[in-house]
């Protein structure tokens, strides 16, 4: 019986369908069923037709035709439609995603076995290579035992038999017969190499164009040297090179490819060398100069050490010889309190007006002058500015000087920067000589001076001490000669000498940017002479020497000691302090100021590196609360634009600071608007102005340029605009209290507390506090405040009325009210 028999074939038809379908059950007993089947009908309405059918009732539905089920309403049907197309779309896109991953998949699949493929193919490679090295060298080592024997064979029998000769050549027909095993070797290599590097087998035209089986052929050099090394280890070994030992120089820290050149040894070798060392470094990086010194030592050179420091070595100290040494004039410093009189005395010196030509009448630069005496010595002078804003100016003055004018006025007596000037002197150990002026005023007490200066370990020759004082007058000329004639005499004693036929060495006293004539440096000259040509470095600047200046303003072909000159022909603005000294070539020169610039920035890159996270996040939070006036700053000469940093560093309090952003010397730039737009600020020049450019600059961009000529006013402008940063001060001001007797609860207000003023008044608008046995509960505002029926603003005292707190209930009887007001005091920066 066939397994078809009383089946029909299942297939998908149209429409319904039947068949049959065989059941199996226990003990081998089967039944056929007869199963129908029926196609299940999708449903699709037609757009709009929701709108048409009847609600309720089974309308055409679609463009099939097909009847709607009983009971289902359009909404309904809208909701199965929009299923079954998010089923539809959700089957979509599972399908694509599949797709997709079994795309993925297959790729992984492909790729993994690519890669196994790969590892097989260079395992299989590195297998064969291994294999045949080892055979070379089997092969080698066979022929190296040969020769050897062939070598002892011919050294024991030198005179062969003529029968052995005779046997040993082919007759003249015969070809000659190869050895069976150089047969068998050329056989295994087919048309390949032998390891002399000859050709075997035949040369084909792709082998002589491509060079063998495609690589680079040998050089002759090469072959040469296989050669040699052959022939040499046939004779029994290899002669070993004898080591070239070599002086390397070693800098403080150096490459180690550099390194390796300086040996002329293989970067390889110098990494092998430090790792063995236990120090893991690459050819680029460097290494410190001790390590390198073990490495050189290790590969058997010397070392010798070097500094980049040694690029100062050209500047030396020369000890002069007492023979060369004259007499050179004093360099003498007037120092003392603003508005003393220092500048008028010089002036009255010198018989010239400079006072008049300083901005306010105080002197904001340092100025050199010399003066020839009645006599004929010769001085020369350094008036430094008395305002506290220039101390860095006035130490410098105290270090290049070697007699000190202290300038007292004898109706204001000692004064902050006559105490910071005794120090500066005392610091410098120089000497000092009290110059008491302005004798001439009614008021002027000398005994006065005399007695202050006492207490600052000054003790003058009229009180039995070592300081000589003079009293002056600028305005009369009284006592001008006793004050010529005491530093003639100091000087005399201090026994000043230098040589001026050596090269020149000065120290620079002021320094600045000058728009015809390039940057200045105004320089006393310490030792030896400055002439015009001379090549100098100065700090981080150098130059060569176009003009020397004098302080008459004449052109001089030279300077010799202690004169004060103006040198023009630097590359850059050096900083007031910086000492010049002449060198022989422009490259050394060059090379120091080099070194110098990059030392210098070092030291700024270590200083911010040293500072770690934690200190910049507890430097932030500090600085959350502090409120910042950014501003530029250009100044005529560097001792000014740094006097007025510092003033500027000074200004400010726990709240507010002000903090200069950039400053410089010269005009102010179009760069510096630019700046100043950036951080949103105002720029500010001290006895400069603004180009062009930058004017217009700032005139589109909204910058404002403030231009002051007197340090005063510039510091009280900003020390003004930083104290609008501050926020006002709030004070509270009590004006009555109140005590509650009675509380009452009123509909839609709440509690009331019916108080009596008893001192003071009561004012609606002021704040209030709820005090209960002393101590503040409650801190807010009334919300209501009555006398009787009405609504008052304020009430006064004795008076009773009612009260009620903003948001607040909890008031009992015998609680006393506090009414005060706050009031908003604006401050400012002392």
């Amino acid at each position: 019986m066939s397994d078809n028999d009383g089946k029909k074939t299942l297939g998908v038809r149209g429409g319904a369908r039947s068949g049959s379908v065989k059941q199996s059950f226990s003990h081998g007993r089967t039944k056929n069923v007869v199963v129908e089947t029926k196609r299940k009908r999708v449903v699709v309405p037609k757009p709009g037709a929701g709108g048409a059918a009847g609600g309720g009732k089974g309308g055409p539905v679609g463009g099939s035709g097909g009847k709607r089920p009983a009971g289902i309403s359009d909404a309904e049907m809208e909701r199965r439609l929009k299923a079954l197309q998010a089923a539809k779309a959700r089957e979509s896109e599972e399908a694509a995603k599949r797709e997709a991953q079994e795309k993925e998949r297959a790729e992984e699949r492909e790729r993994m076995r690519a890669e196994k493929e790969l590892k097989e193919r260079e395992q299989r490679e590195a297998e064969e290579r291994a294999k045949a090295k080892a055979e070379a060298e089997e092969r080698a080592k066979r022929e190296a035992e040969d020769a050897a024997k062939a070598a002892a064979v011919a050294a024991a029998a030198p005179a062969p038999k003529a029968d052995e000769s005779a046997r040993a050549k082919p007759s003249k027909g015969e070809a000659p017969r190869r050895a069976p095993e150089r047969d068998d070797q050329n056989r295994n290599r087919g048309r390949g190499r032998d390891d002399g590097g000859r050709r075997s087998g035949k040369l084909t035209l792709n082998q002589a164009l491509t060079g063998g089986e495609g690589g680079r052929q040998k050089s002759m050099a090469a072959m040469k040297r296989k050669q040699e090394r052959a022939r040499q280890k046939a004779m029994g070994g290899v002669q070993q090179r004898e080591k070239v030992v070599r002086e390397v120089k070693l800098p403080e820290a150096i490459t180690v490819a550099e390194l390796a050149n300086r040996m002329a040894e293989r970067v390889g070798d110098v990494v092998k060398s430090l790792m063995n060392a236990g120090i893991m470094a690459t050819q680029n990086q460097s290494i410190d100069a001790d390590t390198a010194e073990l490495v050189i030592e290790e590969f058997g050179h010397r070392v010798t050490r070097v500094s980049d420091a040694d690029v100062e070595d050209v500047i030396k100290e020369v000890e002069d010889k007492p023979e060369d040494l004259v007499g050179r004039p004093p360099v003498i410093t007037i120092m003392g309190h603003v508005d003393h009189g220092k500048t008028s005395l010089l002036d009255a010196i010198r018989n010239a007006k400079v006072t008049a030509g300083e901005a306010g009448g105080i002197t904001q630069h340092i100025g050199a002058y010399q003066v020839t005496t009645d006599n004929g010595a010769v001085l020369s002078f350094l008036d430094t500015p008395g305002h506290a804003a220039f101390t860095s100016m006035r130490s410098r003055g105290a270090q290049v000087t070697d007699i000190v004018v202290l300038v007292v006025a004898a109706d204001d007596a000692v004064m902050p920067q006559t105490i910071e000037a005794i120090n500066h002197a005392k610091a410098a150990k120089v000497p000092m000589i009290v110059a008491i002026n302005k004798v001439d005023k009614p008021s002027a007490n000398p005994t006065k001076v005399r007695t202050d200066l006492l207490q600052h370990e000054v003790i003058v020759e009229e009180l039995s001490g070592d300081v000589q004082d003079v009293e002056v007058s600028a305005v009369t000329g009284q006592g001008l000669d006793e004050l010529l004639e005491a530093i003639a005499l100091q000087a005399e004693i201090l026994e000043l000498k230098a040589n001026p036929d050596r090269a020149a060495e000065g120290a620079v006293i002021e320094a600045q940017l000058d728009v015809g004539r390039g940057p200045v440096a105004t320089v006393l000259v310490q030792n030896g002479t400055l002439k015009q040509g001379d090549i100098f470095v100065v700090g981080e600047q150098f130059g060569k020497v176009r003009a020397l200046i004098n302080d008459k303003g004449d052109r001089v072909k030279e300077a010799g000691p202690s004169v004060p000159v103006e040198v023009l022909g630097l590359n850059g603005t050096p900083e007031a302090g910086d000492v010049l000294n002449v060198v022989a070539t422009e490259a050394q020169a060059r090379e120091i100021a080099e070194y110098r610039a990059n030392l210098a920035k070092e030291k700024r890159a270590a200083a911010g590196a040293a500072t770690t996270l934690d200190q910049l996040m507890q430097k932030a939070k500090e600085d959350e609360n502090v409120s910042e006036l950014p501003i530029v700053v250009k100044a005529d000469v560097q001792g000014s634009a740094e006097a007025i940093v510092q003033a500027m560093e000074k200004i400010g309090n726990d709240e507010v600071r002000v903090r200069v952003i950039h400053y410089g010397v010269g005009a102010i730039t179009e760069t510096d608007v630019g700046l100043a737009e950036a951080s949103g600020c105002p720029v500010i020049g001290f006895n400069v102005r603004a180009n062009a450019p930058a004017r217009n600059s700032a005139n589109q961009k909204g910058v404002e340029i403030r231009y002051y000529s007197v340090i005063y006013d510039l510091v009280d402008d900003v020390k003004a605009a930083a104290s609008g940063l501050l926020s006002n001060e709030i004070r509270e001001n009590f004006i009555g209290y109140a005590k509650i007797k009675e509380v009452f609860k009123v509909s839609n207000v709440g509690k009331v507390a019916g108080c009596l003023v008893t001192e003071g008044i009561a004012r609606r608008s002021a704040g209030v506090r709820l005090l209960r046995d002393d101590v503040v509960i409650h801190e807010g505002t009334l919300k209501t405040l009555k006398r009787f029926k009405d609504e008052v603003a304020e009430v006064q005292s004795g008076q009773e009325c009612g009260m009620a707190f903003e948001n607040y209930d909890d008031i009992r009887p015998d609680d006393v009210i506090e009414i005060f007001e706050r009031q908003e005091i604006e401050r400012s920066l002392s």
